[in-house]
């Protein structure tokens, strides 16, 4: 059904404008919980089955592929398959970096915590998970503060909008303010040691340095192809292992020394 502002424009003979994007459709689209829950849980980046996602959903399998075929048709989601078996994974990293932003300004679950599994895992969530195929929560934030402390990276404030309203200070990713990120020629030479080629990341299409606003801790993480190449060699590594959850990662014992020594971050239990 046509909203009535089209439906108006169309009564009155002026054309309808379909150059922006239309929101109410992506909308509707997460307005059903049971989508929303399976888009949070792909946004571990990796492909999920129908039936971990219909769990993660709390719903049938036959009612998760009826939500998994609409997600697929609007472009949110693509299928695979293996054998018999088919997966889905997120449409692109697009698609992870509009949840997360969603995430921010979203109200909080008003479904209370009340066991210790639930427990434990909102906490994992916010300590450490993937935002598809880079790091997010405590860990990715701290990550970028320190790629920043040590020159790595360089913060540029950009002269806001007129009328938009002023940053807080205690707020670093707070609205109102305009930032961006740029590798700096002492990183790539870090990241080179680190087993990372950013020129070749550079020849890619996809942009070297992006950020994420982090929805738990309210500040940014490194996203972007060096974003998700330090995720990457943290896995070669052994640095960071998947839990038992979707999102969820763990730093190992080598991770926790792995981070201190060449990052100078100091991981709480």
């Amino acid at each position: 059904m046509a909203d009535m502002d089209e439906a108006s424009d169309r009564s009155e003979g002026r054309p309808v404008d379909r150059t922006e994007p239309e929101l109410a459709a992506a909308a509707r689209l997460l307005a059903s919980a049971s989508r929303a829950r399976m888009l949070k849980a792909l946004s571990d980046g990796r492909p999920l089955s129908v039936t971990v996602l219909a769990a993660e959903a709390g719903v049938s399998v036959p009612t998760a592929s009826v939500h998994l075929t609409q997600l697929a048709e609007a472009g949110l989601v693509r299928a695979e398959h293996a054998g018999r078996h088919r997966y889905f994974r997120l449409a692109s990293p697009d698609v992870a970096a509009a949840l997360e932003a969603l995430a921010v300004i979203a109200p909080p679950d008003p479904t209370p915590v009340t066991t210790l599994r639930a427990h434990s895992r909102h906490n994992a969530l916010r300590r450490s998970r993937t935002c598809y195929d880079h790091l997010a929560g405590s860990l990715g934030v701290a990550l970028m503060g320190s790629f920043l402390d040590r020159g790595l990276l360089a913060r540029q404030e950009n002269t806001a909008p007129p009328g938009a309203r002023p940053a807080r200070a205690d707020q670093p990713a707070s609205y109102g303010r305009e930032v961006t990120y740029h590798l700096t020629e002492r990183g790539t030479e870090r990241f080179a040691g680190f087993g990372i080629d950013v020129d070749e990341l550079a020849r890619g299409r996809r942009p070297v340095v992006r950020y994420c606003v982090d929805w738990s801790e309210r500040s940014h993480h490194l996203a972007g192809a060096l974003g998700a190449a330090v995720a990457a060699r943290f896995f070669d590594l052994d640095w960071l292992r998947y839990g038992i959850s979707p999102r969820v990662v763990h730093l190992t014992d080598a991770g926790e020394a792995g981070v201190r020594d060449a990052f100078a971050i100091e991981t709480a239990d």
